[in-house]
């Protein structure tokens, strides 16, 4: 199916959001809303899985974050779960108000890191109708490292006093003082494998405040609609998949493939097609 691309922007907070509409050729059938893994963009994963969706029928929204990308925000690349999660009831609202979507059911996907966003933002947003989770992290509420969230609170301060925002690599070839030290990690986003030019190698420091603690299994058993587990016995985490998948009382279905490891779920077809394929099978039963 023939996939159209258009700008849609929107806002939050006083902050312009920019993002990009993946749009069919005919009537779309829903209208998709997309997050994605840590410090990523609207052209890396999120905006991969909006377009297979396209391809099946739907609209599909992949955006830039606040703080990320094209988009405004302060500081800038400050990972902020529930800041992520009121982005995305913000695009709903956008999505809701323009005509072309008048009467469409909005649903939700999230990949990665986005996946346990998305699963905060479906549970608190009514309006979300349906959700898949793909290569999801859904992290559990642990007691976050003293030391980390320290280290945040010290950055946050030091920027408020000085207007310095500290800053370390997202990901680097030795995995030190990275957001991601993962070696997979690297290959995508530290070479031209994922690198885009609206990307940026950076995660602010104070990002610590609000990742260290962050609870996306809570979510689970407030979900009301319909959800759909992606995940990978290889991917990250599967533990924190199954759990969270048991706390779901909602009609629920998962799909378990055979990756290499989490960051595959990116950019290979061989997993991006089935795990669309069952999104939209999920989806076209709510529209």
């Amino acid at each position: 199916m023939t996939v159209n691309t258009v700008p849609f922007t929107f806002t939050r907070s006083g902050d312009r959001l920019v993002g990009t509409l993946y749009l069919p050729a005919g009537d779309p059938t829903g209208v998709v809303v997309t997050t994605g893994p840590l410090t990523s963009v609207k052209e890396q994963a999120a905006g991969v899985y909006a377009e297979a969706l396209a391809r099946r029928g739907f609209a599909a929204l992949a955006f830039d974050h606040r703080t990320f990308g094209e988009s405004a925000g302060e500081p800038r690349q400050l990972e902020d779960p529930l800041g992520k999660a009121a982005d995305i009831s913000a695009a709903v609202s956008a999505l809701e108000a323009d005509e072309r979507f008048t009467g469409k059911p909005v649903v939700a996907l999230g990949v990665c890191a986005g996946g346990g966003y998305m699963a905060r933002a479906v549970a608190d947003d009514p309006r979300l109708r349906a959700f898949a989770g793909v290569a999801g992290v859904y992290a559990a509420a642990n007691p976050a490292d003293p030391a980390v969230v320290e280290r945040g609170r010290l950055a946050r301060e030091r920027r408020l006093a000085t207007g310095e925002v500290e800053t370390i690599p997202a990901v680097a070839a030795d995995n030190g003082d990275v957001a991601m030290p993962l070696t997979e990690a690297f290959e995508y986003y530290g070479t031209p494998r994922g690198v885009v030019p609206n990307y940026t190698n950076g995660f602010a420091v104070e990002s610590f405040e609000h990742t260290a603690g962050f609870d996306a299994q809570e979510a689970a058993a407030r979900l009301s609609v319909p959800f759909l587990l992606v995940h990978s016995e290889n991917a990250l985490v599967p533990p924190w998949a199954h759990k969270f998948y048991a706390g779901v009382a909602s009609p629920k279905s998962e799909l378990w493939l055979d990756s290499v490891g989490q960051i595959d779920f990116y950019d290979d077809p061989r997993l991006i097609e089935p795990a669309a394929d069952a999104a939209a099978e999920l989806f076209r039963g709510v529209c």
